[in-house]
């Protein structure tokens, strides 16, 4: 048995890509988009037709350019994560405005919209999943949309404290980002590498996992943002594991162990003692954490860099659909 049928028997599998047709190859059972997948996907020939009826859609809705280019982009986001939904048995994970990330009310208004627009669509909204930047306002946003019965992907988590604070919001699913914290201890030790059993972004996502575990919270824990099979395999038993479509390919071809890493039991053992956080003490803690503090404010810029690309080919789209 390869490796990622291994895995697949110990934890959820998620692809990490906004291309429909490695989706489907890789047969996961969820799947997540961001707003970099997204630009990447639109800019393939073979979604242009997509891209397209999102820009007519865009044209009916708005009124000026940028009523345009924000329809166009909702329904771009919603018309994937549709077309997503076709090839997967469970949820896809559509993203919020990353200049949204420090405004609670605008991000509830904007997860609303979306959520419509998949109705529209004629998708439950059970099959998605908000994502959400982890920022105190992001985290509000997400604890008042669970209530009203819209489920939530709390992204760009890197510090303790914002899974602590996301738990105690109730959010569905966190999604810690493996990858970039170990690029962020990587370059901070000075090393071209760090063993995955040394690993900071595996320890992180195994000390979050264990302090659910222990105190009960309902909270899943998605792993993301990985640089090497070796960090997927060391989280073996996590509730979910997003997964690039390049190592979903080099898991496939291997055929070495993938014992469990991950379980409850061990977990309610080892599991950090319950804290409680209020926004001061929540951004007293993300601040006293250089990684966390410096990954998630690169995270939300980066995301933002790629929504406006995304805006600009939505952009130029329009133009030409107006020729």
């Amino acid at each position: 048995m390869n490796q990622l049928d291994q895995l697949k028997r110990h934890t959820v599998v998620v692809a990490d890509t906004g291309d429909i047709a490695s989706i489907a190859q890789y047969a996961p059972q969820d799947a997540t988009t961001n707003p970099s997948l997204l630009y990447k996907a639109a800019g393939m020939d073979e979604y242009a037709e997509l891209v397209q009826g999102a820009v007519a859609f865009g044209r009916r809705q708005g009124k000026g350019q940028d009523d345009v280019v924000a329809a166009t982009i909702d329904k771009l986001f919603v018309d994937f994560g549709t077309k997503i939904l076709d090839v997967i048995p469970g949820r896809v994970s559509t993203e919020v405005d990353a200049r949204l990330s420090f405004d609670t009310d605008a991000t509830i208004k904007k997860a609303e919209r979306l959520i419509a627009l998949y109705a529209q669509a004629g998708i439950d909204r059970e099959r998605v999943l908000i994502k959400i930047a982890s920022t105190w306002e992001g985290i509000q946003a997400a604890r008042e949309l669970e209530r009203r019965g819209i489920h939530c992907n709390l992204t760009l988590l890197f510090s303790f404290c914002q899974a602590v604070a996301c738990a105690e919001a109730n959010v569905t699913l966190i999604s810690p980002f493996v990858g970039r914290i170990y690029d962020w201890h990587k370059k901070d030790r000075g090393v071209d590498d760090i063993p995955v059993e040394e690993d900071p972004g595996v320890a992180s996502v195994t000390r979050i996992y264990d302090y659910y575990r222990r105190h009960g919270y309902t909270t899943q824990v998605m792993g993301a943002s990985f640089r090497k099979a070796g960090q997927v395999t060391a989280l073996a038993g996590c509730d979910l594991l997003t997964i690039s479509p390049e190592l979903l390919s080099e898991l496939r071809a291997s055929t070495a162990d993938v014992p469990l890493r991950l379980d409850p039991e061990t977990a309610r053992e080892r599991g950090d003692d319950k804290l409680t956080l209020d926004e001061a003490q929540f951004r007293w803690e993300l601040n006293a954490d250089a990684m966390g503090t410096e990954k998630l404010a690169q995270g939300i810029r980066s995301f933002d860099s790629d929504a406006r690309k995304l805006a600009a080919l939505v952009a130029k789209a329009a133009q030409v659909a107006t020729v």
